[in-house]
């Protein structure tokens, strides 16, 4: 079970489920009722975990982290694809900074280690006109799955597959949260070509070569 302890210092509301259909549901219910940004929705288990072009997310039970975090950034609706950009150069560099693994970005939405997806990034927007009013961030990272099913055994991993050992996965949530701060406020800062290019400058699928992604 994880122990949250870890976040209680960045005050944010937390919303920890041992099981819960989808975060993202979850959240989304949350963020209508006036849920502040930066809360985050959490489950040790998804019974119907969401992933990109209508997928499902296999979320074997307190193994992985399956959340969701609010955002309300202050910017065009138009430009909300490149959120999903952000937090995926959040990820890779949280999953770096943990295991020493360098992590491949393959747009839009997929994090990779050793060509294998071991995590993904499902950004779903709410507009007030031309304006984005909300962004439900769903976040899934494989971390101590030892095997995957059949269908998916060649084209996932996790973080204990590619390092031979487990990890804490609440050291990795709160990396994860804070590099997503961080990438968010680069690109309330310097727009969408801030993160365009901190992605050319990192991911070997952009560049052909992997280095950190995001410049300390």
């Amino acid at each position: 079970m994880l122990n949250l302890s870890l976040l209680e210092s960045a005050r944010r509301p937390i919303h920890y489920f041992a099981s819960v259909d989808s975060t993202m549901r979850v959240a989304a219910e949350l963020a209508q009722r006036g849920e502040p940004a930066g809360a985050v929705v959490i489950a040790e288990e998804q019974t119907a975990g969401r992933g990109r072009l209508g997928r499902s997310w296999f979320s074997e039970p307190e193994t992985g982290l399956y959340f969701s975090v609010i955002l309300r950034p202050e910017m065009a609706a138009a430009e909300a694809p490149v959120v999903t950009l952000a937090l995926g150069l959040a990820v890779a560099c949280a999953i770096q900074q943990t295991t020493g693994k360098a992590c491949d970005l393959r747009w839009p939405n997929d994090v990779l280690l050793g060509g294998r997806k071991c995590a993904g990034i499902l950004a779903e927007m709410a507009a007030e006109g031309e304006r984005v009013r909300h962004i439900i961030a769903g976040i899934g990272v494989n971390v101590n799955h030892a095997v995957f099913p059949e269908d998916l055994a060649e084209t996932a991993t996790s973080l204990r597959i590619e390092t031979g050992r487990e990890w804490r996965r609440e050291s990795l949530l709160a990396g994860i949260l804070t590099e997503s701060d961080r990438c968010m406020d680069i690109l309330a800062k310097g727009g969408a070509a801030a993160i365009v290019e901190l992605f050319t400058r990192g991911p070997s699928y952009a560049t052909g070569s992997v280095r950190p992604v995001v410049d300390r």
